[in-house]
């Protein structure tokens, strides 16, 4: 029932944005070109692709979940290593990413063995990824080579992989609901974003951290953050949290995903590139539509484990 209710209220609340979006578009003419609300209707319209795609594996039910996660991990993997320096004596490290540790991450996630699921990647892939490539002899800049493809696996492997982990933890009291609260860590995070963006639009002054994200602002980061949290507690229904746990818990996800967006756009900015791929229109590619949720998901599901899991 909360499953249907939560849809149908996200089906209605992306209706009317497209018809807002579709009123300013024809306000200021068709066939005009406007930066700001081009890119609006864009990350709407990539909104409806993304919320059916979600729900479409929600209802399949947990292996649904668990394949979309993994192909999401799969194409953002595949994005952070097509933009970093490669060399012959990576192809085996890289062999080894996408064959062996991508799968095994997820089986452990299918297997609920959560020990291996918190330390295959951080120690075991961290320690033989470098040995792989030692093996092939290529010490040129091998450093630099090894760190980023240790990285590259983190972020689009192991922090993505917390958040179809969800589903697999006991909740004491909340049986069954798991998936209710894998969407309440989505939509909160990307609300935030979403929220972030407007704010800045109508009120931005003061930036952020101009050299590492031009268009954020100091108004955009504190009106969507606290506009994202009020959001969470409107729906800890969605959860096992009281409504003032709920705002807590959003507002920590929400402070996450802000930094990793930091974090990832440095990493962009040291690569040289301004998104990591275009495969959605108006967002990006799969880590630019990821990246808050990459550093938010680890912590949401670590903090759900220590306190609600008895």
């Amino acid at each position: 029932m909360e499953m249907w209710t939560l849809f149908w209220g996200l089906i209605a609340t992306l209706v009317i944005a497209s018809s807002i979006g579709y009123a300013l578009k024809w306000k200021v003419g068709f066939s005009t070109p406007h930066i700001v609300i081009d890119n609006l209707n864009a990350r709407i319209n990539a909104w409806w692709v993304m919320i059916l795609i979600i729900f479409i594996a929600a209802f399949i039910g947990f292996y649904g979940v668990i394949s979309l996660f993994f192909i999401i991990s799969f194409m953002a993997l595949r994005e952070f290593l097509s933009l970093i320096y490669i060399r012959r004596g990576d192809h085996l490290a890289l062999a080894a990413c996408f064959y062996i540790i991508l799968p095994m991450q997820y089986y452990f996630i299918v297997a609920d063995w959560f020990s291996m699921f918190t330390i295959f990647i951080p120690v075991y892939a961290f320690l033989f990824l470098p040995i792989l490539s030692a093996l092939l002899g290529d010490a040129s800049h091998f450093l630099d080579r090894s760190t980023k493809v240790q990285w590259a696996i983190m972020i689009s492997v192991f922090c993505i992989s917390h958040i179809p982990a969800i589903l697999t933890l006991d909740i004491s009291g909340f049986g069954g609901k798991n998936l209710l609260l894998m969407i309440f860590l989505i939509l909160v995070v990307q609300a935030s974003d979403v929220l972030q963006y407007i704010w800045g639009k109508l009120f931005g002054k003061y930036k952020i951290a101009p050299t590492l994200s031009p268009s954020k602002t100091i108004e955009g980061f504190l009106g969507g953050v606290i506009s994202a949290s009020i959001l969470g507690g409107l729906l800890h229904w969605l959860t096992p949290f009281t409504p003032i746990q709920a705002i807590l818990m959003s507002l920590v996800i929400c402070l996450m995903g802000f930094l990793g967006g930091l974090v990832m756009s440095a990493i962009k900015r040291s690569i040289g590139v301004k998104d990591w791929g275009n495969m959605i229109s108006g967002h990006g590619g799969m880590l630019d539509r990821m990246d808050s949720l990459c550093f938010s998901a680890p912590i949401f599901f670590h903090i759900v484990r220590y306190y609600w899991v008895w």
